[in-house]
């Protein structure tokens, strides 16, 4: 049923989604804390 063109779709959208979820709670994590966004001595 799925053509290859979908699958290949599915993967990156997932691969983007799983990035963009890694950067938002890693920013709430650093708000939260109050450290900078890049370069904090947090994590």
């Amino acid at each position: 049923m799925f053509t290859k063109k979908r699958i290949i779709i599915l993967i990156i959208v997932a691969l983007i989604g799983i990035i963009l979820g890694r950067l938002v709670i890693r920013a709430i994590i650093n708000f939260l804390v109050g450290g900078t966004l890049f370069g904090g001595n947090f994590l």
